[in-house]
């Protein structure tokens, strides 16, 4: 009679697995760095559990016989997968085919893409890259629900950020007031705080968001501007601020690789807000998947700097 699969002894299976990879009592006892005698041992109580010889002799080995070769496809598959989730494992970004998921606004995007899908192509050709708008107020939602595999974005507010939500910090935001060449304003040296919060202004507000930080930074300061549009693309902020005499405080940065770059001037600001800092974000559930810590060392290796 057959033992059910709750009273079978699961380490049996890892003897079985042996005999039938190594075709041989002793190579297996040696693969397993058990003694010859516990493998005899392991395979009689397998025989019985099963109701079958299991292996036969032959020769200088043994030979599996039919209901063993019929047994050896599911569990070799199952001990794989368990091996798989609980040992070490390489990534290899040469041959692997993964689809990778990152939420970023335009802008981090405009920055982090291109440089990343070329490095991509020459090591890891197989990859795909899927972005996602970045929600701001929602970066943990992404992570906890499983959404994305990395964010890469401001965080709101660092002191309630959640404990699972891991976090490296990239790259420091500069910011300048924009304007279009030839705008009233751009033959001057420096705004004074009055012509600059007077002028008007145009700015990005990502979703899930309200009002644009630098609003926020004036309000605590009891000061505020003239915004008169919000956007939730910054290429579409630095088209509005070419094509018009609106002006923007806008990541400085994002210029230089900008179509805008020709047609737009960049003064500093009167009132410079505190340093907004580009995070890389992940939930600890991918911490030690290889994966996933073979993206985010890719991401820190290329974009983190030390400002």
């Amino acid at each position: 009679m057959w033992m059910s699969f709750r009273a079978l002894d699961l380490n049996l299976l890892k003897v079985f697995e042996a005999l039938m990879t190594e075709g041989s009592v002793t190579r297996a006892a040696s693969a397993l760095t058990m003694t010859q005698p516990a493998v005899s041992n392991a395979l009689a109580r397998l025989r019985d559990a099963l109701g079958d010889p299991l292996f036969v002799r032959s020769g200088t080995g043994i030979r599996p016989t039919q209901r063993a070769v019929v047994l050896w496809e599911p569990i070799g598959e199952a001990l794989e997968s368990v091996r798989g989730a609980l040992d070490e494992q390489v990534f290899d970004a040469g041959r692997a085919q993964i689809e990778f998921t990152l939420s970023m606004s335009d802008y981090v995007a405009s920055l982090v893409m291109p440089n990343l899908l070329n490095h991509l192509g020459e090591i890891a050709p197989k990859a795909r890259v899927q972005t996602v708008p970045n929600t701001i107020l929602e970066i943990a939602d992404q992570l906890e629900d499983n959404l994305v595999d990395c964010v890469l974005s401001v965080y709101v507010n660092e002191a309630q950020q959640p404990t699972a939500i891991r976090s490296r910090s990239l790259w420091t935001v500069d910011y300048a007031c924009f304007m279009r060449r030839g705008h009233p304003l751009a033959a001057k040296k420096r705004l004074s705080t009055r012509t600059f919060l007077n002028a008007r202004h145009v700015d990005v507000t990502l979703a899930g968001k309200r009002m644009p930080s630098y609003d926020l930074f004036l309000a605590s300061r009891g000061l505020a501007r003239n915004l008169v549009a919000t956007v939730n693309h910054y290429s579409a902020a630095y088209e509005i601020v070419r094509q018009s005499d609106l002006i923007a405080v806008l990541p400085s940065d994002l210029r230089s690789q900008s179509r805008h770059a020709p047609f737009l001037q960049a003064m500093p600001l009167p009132l410079q807000a505190p340093a907004r800092i580009v995070s890389l974000f992940w939930h600890q559930r991918n911490d030690t998947v290889p994966a996933q810590r073979w993206l985010r060392e890719t991401l820190v290796g290329m974009f983190a700097r030390s400002d």
